[in-house]
């Protein structure tokens, strides 16, 4: 494929869960959107790991609670038979544990399906664009870093700015938001992003923010501005 076609094609998107109103119901939030196609769809995880490993797509969205392999296993599997595909955990469970879970197998999103269609797509396209999007209810993230700042850790080796950019990333914050949020450069943003993973020694923001949250380098949520 050409770089003009790779910038011009719409993104490929597959679905996953076993049942069919669920997935009858994300069919319909992806229809008409001229920017993504949905190009697959199955009823288990196994299902779900072919059609990733067959048709490559951009973006998988999973259930967690699937047959055969669950949504984190198929997570798993999915950086190995298509490594470019990031996932997005569409789901019920608003819990802090789920999604600490999600986060570690390598997940790029965490949406409930009760989401509006306006915000599903945002979650989607956030995602697509190589960014980390946790619900926009951000109680289970809030929960998330209260259930784990007690835990002991690895303290000192970020800066107090690359702590505030850390922190921003793990609350689902675009490099743009962030920027937005503590007043610097988006150029300085994806700077401190570098320095954060080199750092902690992880792959990408994802991981990142979920390194983070065990050695228990978060502190109290950053405040959005006025």
């Amino acid at each position: 494929m050409s770089e003009q076609d790779a910038v011009t094609r719409p993104f490929r998107v597959i679905i996953a869960d076993d049942h069919e109103f669920t997935r009858a119901g994300l069919r319909i939030l992806l229809e008409g959107e001229p920017d993504i196609l949905l190009s697959g769809e199955a009823t288990n995880g196994r299902e779900a790991l072919a059609l990733c490993r067959d048709l490559q797509p951009d973006l998988a969205l999973l259930d967690i609670h699937m047959p055969e392999m669950d949504g984190l296993a198929v997570t798993w599997a999915i950086k190995e038979v298509s490594p470019q595909t990031r996932v997005m955990i569409v789901t019920m469970h608003e819990r802090p544990d789920y999604l600490l879970e999600a986060l570690r197998a390598g997940v790029a999103g965490y949406v409930l399906n009760e989401s509006s269609r306006k915000a599903f797509l945002i979650a989607v396209r956030q995602v697509l664009r190589g960014d980390t999007f946790v619900n926009g209810s951000i109680t289970i993230t809030i929960e998330l870093l209260q259930h784990l700042a007690h835990t002991p850790g690895a303290v000192g080796q970020l800066t107090a700015r690359e702590r505030d950019v850390l922190q921003l990333v793990a609350l689902g914050k675009t490099n743009r938001e962030i920027g937005r949020i503590l007043s610097i450069s988006l150029g300085t943003v994806k700077i401190h992003v570098e320095h954060i993973i080199s750092k902690l020694g992880v792959s990408d923001r994802t991981q990142a923010a979920v390194r983070a949250l065990e050695l228990g380098l978060l502190g109290p949520a950053h405040p959005n501005p006025a």
